[in-house]
Formats: structure tokens, C-alpha cells, sequence
């Protein structure tokens, strides 16, 4: 059995709308320039662009301390056209926001993330060979906000956009206070960035990232009391028109299961030097298909159940044959729900994460932590094992 889909209307032509840039005299961009010149690009710590309405007003602004990390959660070094995947961004983001937290300052988030054209198929990158790198940046990009609730995840960690009038204000007032205007700080640890009196009274502390991405300042996470955000909190900050989706979702699917099904380029292959196939993740394939999934779930879905199925796959009905014994959906089911907000793939995998949340049961792809269910026993991390696939049942012959 399959829900019935809701009728397709015709595609409209999406856009990413490019922030106007605000005036600025030029006489603070001398001095900012100026302050900032010893430290590197000027790029590398100030972004301006238009006002956004995540500004935190109130008399006691200049009281407050601030953290920035940069104007872009993810440039793999010199290779800054391309960027990672959502959740490889959220990491670092996530690393960012426990500093700031540590330190109880109020974090400058960047105004927009990177769009992985790999994890995208649904946005409009820019397409013009004579285009700028701003337009460049601001096609292969999405509003923050247009991801996440601002205002929610300020009820943990106070956060401001880089393009709003109030880190406008927190750059001006920086350079006139001078020493205890901006500190430029690399290599330095958290703890002393909170107690070296050198940097706790400074009222911007620009914090210089790793230049492969932010996460790799927090990259040692063996020591889980130095965890201060779990995994789930930003998947729990989706924006609320977004979250306002999911539930209208949720409501039509009522009691319902979920599975995560993540094939696309995590399943690819590449020959040895004999000319044998080998992959990094030997079962995924396998375990991934219709027959296997069955034979899977059976024992933690029992049949007659609605299965809502979240998957990089794109060979149309491939999942069908799950349909003999669950009621399937897809997000292609809502579509007169999500083809009027949803941009790109980004807020579409925030909108599956959220019904995933409100499942009875949920399978991962893979176990991430001990109580996970998931589709497979292949390890998720890159253990650069390249081993020859498998495609039937252990012990069973091809």
C-alpha cells in the first residue's frame, strides 16, 4: 500500500536572493582596515551586508563580549569553491557555539552556509563564467535563518548574524577602544581565553579557525565533559517555518515509522590495481536494498505500519517493493507543503531530520551511538579500508 501523493503543480524558478550591501564610510573602512591588516585579509574577520532583523537591540549591547570565528563555517583550505555537507558544517558550527558558550560571550554566526552542490539538486547555483566571487558565494549559499531559528538558539547560546547592524556596531566600537577593543587570537585554548585577563575583558575576541573548518578546533572529543551541546541540538533549531512544515506533516501521517537511507556517492566503488571493485563500506549497498531493509526492520516494524522513507536515492520506485508490507511516504507525498518554502536540499534534510524526531521507531543508516537501530553494520567512519562489496547473505553463495 502507498499514500496517495498530492498533485505536482508546475515547477516554479527559485532563486537565492544576494544581500544588498549597506553603506559604510570610508572612513571606518581605513581604520578597519588598519586594525585588522596585522591579523590577515580583512575578509578573513569582517563581513558586511545588509541588516537582518536577528539583531539583539537593547541598551546594554556594548556591556556584552563577543566571539567571532569567521564569515564561513566550512573553506577546505584552497579549495574554498567547493564545501562540506550539512552535517560535517553543523559540526563545526556546533564546535563554535560551545566556545562561545564556555566563555559567555555572544557568537557572531556568518550570515550564510555554503550549499555542497553534491547534497544539492533542488537549489540554483550560479551558473555565469564571468560572475564575481560574491555572487558566486551568495548563489552557492543559504540564509542562515532560512535554516535555523535565530531567536531558539539564542535561548542557549546568544548569537548575532555578521551581516546585521549590530556587529556593525561591535566592529566600530573595537576600533576605538583599541586593546580592549579586538583581541586576534590562534592556538590559544579556551580556558585561557577565559581566564587570561589579557582576553576576558576584551570585548571581541576573533578567534582564528582552523582553515580546513571549524571543527577542527574541537576535533579531540574523547574528554565528553568538555561536550556542552549534544549531536541533536541544531537538527532541534530548524527554522520556524520550517518546523511549522514538519508538523503539518507529522499530523497527516499520524503513528508512523522512519528509516534514513543514505546510498548516492557513500556507495561508490573504485577498482584496485588488479582491477577488482572494492568499497570503504563493503555492505551498504546490500543492506540498503528493498530485500534487505525488509529482512532488517521486520523485527523492530511489524507489517501494516507507515514507513516515511528519507533517501539519496534517485531511481524512481526503488523502494516499491517495501510497499507489500508498510504504507510508504516520501517527502515527494508533501509536496504542496514543501515546494513553496523549500530552497535547496539543506532545509529539506532539516524538515526530514525533524520527522524523523517524531517517529515511533527510527532506523538509521548506520549505528552511530549503542542504542541506535540502523541498516547496516558497516562502520560510518572512513576506516580507508577498501574491501571487495558484498551482495548476498553472509555465508550464502553468489
Amino acid at each position: 500500500m502507498a499514500i496517495s501523493r498530492f498533485p505536482r503543480g508546475k515547477e516554479k524558478p527559485r532563486s537565492l536572493v544576494i544581500p544588498l550591501l549597506f553603506a559604510i564610510s570610508a572612513a571606518a573602512l581605513a581604520l578597519l582596515w588598519v586594525a585588522f591588516s596585522s591579523a590577515g585579509p580583512a575578509s578573513l574577520f569582517f563581513s558586511i551586508a545588509s541588516p537582518r532583523a536577528a539583531d539583539a537591540e537593547g541598551p546594554t549591547w556594548l556591556e556584552r563580549k563577543y566571539l567571532y570565528w569567521g564569515n564561513r563555517i566550512d573553506c577546505p583550505g584552497k579549495h574554498c569553491d567547493s564545501c562540506a555537507g550539512l552535517g560535517h558544517q553543523e559540526s563545526s558550527l556546533r564546535c563554535a557555539l560551545e566556545e562561545a558558550l564556555f566563555l559567555h560571550r555572544v557568537f557572531v554566526m556568518p550570515s550564510r552556509m555554503c550549499i555542497n552542490p553534491i547534497h544539492n539538486k533542488k537549489g540554483i547555483l550560479y551558473q555565469r563564467s564571468n560572475a564575481s566571487a560574491d555572487e558566486m558565494w551568495a548563489a552557492s549559499s543559504c540564509a542562515m535563518d532560512s535554516l535555523y531559528d535565530l531567536s531558539l538558539i539564542s535561548s542557549k547560546v546568544t548569537v548575532i548574524l555578521d551581516n546585521s547592524k549590530m556587529w556593525s556596531r561591535v566592529v566600530s566600537a573595537g576600533v576605538k577602544l583599541g586593546s580592549k577593543g579586538v583581541a586576534h587570537v590562534e592556538g590559544v585554548s579556551r580556558v585561557d581565553l577565559k581566564e587570561n585577563s589579557r582576553y576576558f575583558d576584551v570585548l571581541l575576541v576573533n578567534r582564528t579557525a582552523s582553515p580546513l573548518s571549524w571543527f577542527m578546533e574541537c576535533k579531540d572529543r574523547t574528554n565528553r565533559s568538555s561536550v556542552l551541546l549534544p549531536h541533536s541540538f541544531l537538527p532541534m533549531m530548524a527554522a520556524r517555518r520550517l518546523r511549522d512544515a514538519t508538523d503539518k506533516i507529522k499530523n497527516i501521517l499520524g503513528d508512523y515509522d522512519a528509516i534514513h537511507v543514505r546510498r548516492g556517492d557513500i556507495i561508490k566503488t573504485r577498482k584496485d590495481r588488479f582491477g577488482v571493485e572494492r568499497s570503504l563500506h563493503p555492505h551498504l549497498d546490500r543492506d540498503t536494498r528493498p530485500e534487505f531493509i525488509q529482512r532488517r526492520i521486520a523485527k523492530w516494524i511489524p507489517p501494516g505500519r507507515t514507513l516515511y522513507i528519507a533517501s539519496n536515492e534517485r531511481s524512481p520506485g526503488f523502494f516499491s517493493p517495501l510497499s507489500a508490507s508498510y504504507r510508504l511516504a516520501y517527502s515527494s507525498n508533501f509536496s504542496d507543503i514543501l515546494d513553496p518554502l523549500v530552497e535547496n536540499n539543506y532545509q529539506l534534510f532539516m524538515v526530514e531530520r525533524l520527522i524523523w524526531a517524531g517517529a515511533r521507531t527510527f532506523i538509521k543508516t548506520y549505528k552511530e551511538n549503542e542504542n541506535d537501530l540502523s541498516l547496516t553494520d558497516d562502520p560510518k567512519k572512513n576506516t580507508k579500508n577498501w574491501q571487495i562489496p558484498v551482495y548476498t547473505i553472509d555465508g550464502e553463495e553468489s
